[in-house]
C-alpha cells in the first residue's frame, strides 16, 4: 500500500470519529511518541468539527499514522457494549454446539472478576453462565463449575432486580408511546421511578439507559424539559470516561441534544449534534436527518437543508419505518418550498400520498398534510386547498386531536383562509374565527411557537383583514 493510499484511508477514519470518543482516548492514553500525541489531539480538533473540513498534519512517519489507527480501534472495542454484546451472543452458540474455545472461556472467566454492575448487558451474561454452567458440569469440570455456580447464587438478586426492571420499564414504555400517540391522557406516573432506575447503579447499563430514553419521551411530552437536562449531562459526563460507550449510542445521545437544545432555542448547538448524529448510517439515520433538517430551516439554512434531504434520500427509500419516511417526506416539501420551489414540493406529495396513502394516514397524516397543503397556499390554489381538506377528510381527522395540550390547529387555518379568499365566509367571519384563534394559542403550553406559525400565516396571506384582529395578544411570545 502506497503512502498515499494510506494516508487518504486515515483521513477517512478520521471523518467518521466522534468527539465522546477522541476526548476518552487523550483521558486514557499513555503514548509515549509526541508525534502520535500531537496526531492524537488533531484528531480531537476535527472530531469537533462535524461540518468543517481540518486539515491534519502530513509530514510525520507514515507508519505512525496506521500505527495510531489500529491503537483507537483496538481502544474503543475494549468499551464498546455492542461489541461486547456481540461477544455474548457468539460466545452463547459456541457453548450450546459444543464449540467453546479456550480464548472464550479466559474471557468468561476474566468478566467474572468484574464487578457485576459495570456489565452494560449483565442478564444477557448471566443466561450465558447459566448455559456455561451446564456445559462444565456435563464435562465434570468440577473446580470450574464451582466457581461459576457461586457466582450465580451471589449475583441472582441482581439477575432478578433486573429483569423486574425490564418488565417495569416494558410497562411504562406502553404508557408512554399511547400518550404519544394521543390515545390516553397521562404517562408522567413513571417519571419518578425511571429516574430512580436511570440514577441506580447497581442495574445494567442497557436498562438505565432505556430508563433516560423513556424520560425523554415523558419531558418532552409534558413540555418539562429541566429536569431532562441535568440527566443529558450527567450522561455526556459517563460518556465522556467511557461509559455507556457505542457508536450506536453515542448517535443516538447527539440526536436527544438535539432535540434538547432545540426546544430551548439554542440552535447552533442544536446544529452542531445534529450533524455529529448523521455521521454514519444506521437504523435510526433517517430520524436523526429529520431532526437536523428541522433545525437548519428554522436558522434558515434552506439550500444546506435541501442538500442534506438529498444526499439521505436513498436511505430514505430503503427504511422500514413509515414513521420516519412520511416525517423525511414533509421535511423534504419544507425544503423544496423554503427554496421556493412550491410545484415541485406539491407534485412530490401527490406522487408519494397516490403510492402510499393507507400508510400516510396510518402513521403522520397531520405532518404530511399540513405541508402538502402549504405546498398549494404558497401558490394561492385556494380552491385545490379546499378540495384536499375536504376528500380526504382532514377536518374530521384532525377533531380527537384537540383535546392534546400539544395540538396544533395549523389545518383549520389554512381551511379558513382558503374559505375566506373563496368567498364562501365574509370578512366579518373570518375575524371571528381567526380571534378564536388567537385566544386558542395564548392558552395553549406551546405559545410561543403556534403564535410565531399564525403571525407569519396572517401577515402573508391575510392582510385584509389583519387590522380587525387581536394580534396583540400574539405579540409577547
Amino acid at each position: 500500500m502506497t503512502a498515499k493510499v494510506q494516508l487518504k484511508k486515515f483521513s477517512q477514519f478520521v471523518d467518521t470519529l466522534l468527539p465522546h470518543e477522541t476526548a476518552y482516548l487523550l483521558n486514557v492514553q499513555q503514548l509515549q511518541d509526541p508525534e502520535r500525541l500531537a496526531l492524537l489531539q488533531e484528531l480531537d480538533i476535527a472530531a469537533k468539527l462535524p461540518n468543517k473540513a481540518h486539515q491534519m498534519p502530513l509530514e510525520y512517519d507514515k507508519r505512525k499514522y496506521s500505527h495510531l489507527k489500529s491503537w483507537i480501534e483496538e481502544k474503543l472495542n475494549e468499551i464498546d457494549v455492542d461489541a461486547a454484546f456481540d461477544w455474548i451472543n457468539h460466545t452463547e452458540k459456541e457453548i450450546l454446539s459444543d464449540n467453546l474455545s479456550v480464548a472464550d472461556e479466559k474471557k468468561i472467566q476474566k468478566w467474572m472478576r468484574n464487578d457485576a454492575s459495570s456489565i452494560y448487558y449483565f442478564t444477557k451474561f448471566y443466561d450465558l453462565l447459566l448455559q456455561y454452567r451446564q456445559f462444565l458440569l456435563i464435562r465434570l469440570r468440577y473446580p470450574e463449575h464451582k466457581t461459576v455456580h457461586e457466582y450465580i447464587v451471589l449475583h441472582q438478586n441482581l439477575y432478578n432486580k433486573n429483569k423486574q426492571v425490564f418488565h417495569e420499564i416494558h410497562e411504562a414504555t406502553q404508557d408512554i408511546i399511547a400518550h404519544y400517540n394521543h390515545e390516553t391522557t397521562a404517562s408522567n406516573q413513571w417519571e419518578n421511578r425511571l429516574t430512580e432506575v436511570f440514577y441506580d447503579i447497581e442495574i445494567e447499563g442497557s436498562l438505565r439507559y432505556m430508563a433516560l430514553i423513556r424520560l425523554t419521551f415523558i419531558h418532552f411530552n409534558y413540555r418539562d424539559l429541566k429536569p431532562l437536562k441535568a440527566h443529558y449531562d450527567l450522561m455526556d459526563q459517563w460518556l465522556l470516561k467511557g461509559g455507556f460507550y457505542s457508536r450506536r449510542i453515542l448517535l443516538n445521545f447527539y440526536s436527544n441534544r438535539l432535540l434538547l437544545h432545540s426546544a430551548f432555542k439554542e440552535y447552533e448547538k442544536a446544529m452542531y449534534y445534529g450533524y455529529l448524529s448523521v455521521k454514519e448510517i444506521n437504523n435510526d439515520y433517517i430520524h436523526y436527518v429529520n431532526n437536523l433538517c428541522a433545525v437548519m430551516l428554522r436558522l434558515q439554512k434552506n439550500k444546506e437543508a435541501l442538500e442534506l434531504m438529498r444526499v439521505a434520500y436513498p436511505m430514505m427509500k430503503l427504511t422500514p419505518s413509515f414513521h420516519n419516511k412520511i416525517g423525511f417526506i414533509a421535511y423534504y416539501m419544507r425544503c423544496l418550498m423554503n427554496n421556493t420551489q412550491f410545484k415541485n414540493a406539491e407534485n412530490y406529495a401527490e406522487t408519494f400520498l397516490k403510492a402510499y396513502s393507507k400508510e400516510v394516514f396510518r402513521y403522520r397524516w397531520h405532518s404530511f398534510f399540513t405541508a402538502y397543503l402549504e405546498s398549494i397556499l404558497q401558490q394561492s390554489r385556494y380552491d385545490k386547498m379546499l378540495k384536499v381538506i375536504q376528500s380526504n377528510k382532514l377536518i374530521e381527522r384532525d377533531r380527537p386531536n384537540e383535546s392534546s395540550p400539544n395540538y396544533q390547529p395549523i389545518i383549520k387555518w389554512y381551511l379558513s383562509i382558503a374559505q375566506y379568499k373563496e368567498g364562501l365566509i365574509d370578512k366579518k367571519e373570518c375575524t371571528k374565527l381567526f380571534n378564536q384563534f388567537i385566544e386558542k394559542v395564548v392558552e395553549s403550553p406551546d405559545q410561543k411557537k403556534l403564535a410565531e406559525q399564525l403571525l407569519l400565516l396572517l401577515k402573508k396571506h391575510l392582510n385584509p383583514v389583519i387590522g380587525l384582529l387581536d394580534i396583540n395578544k400574539l405579540m409577547p411570545f
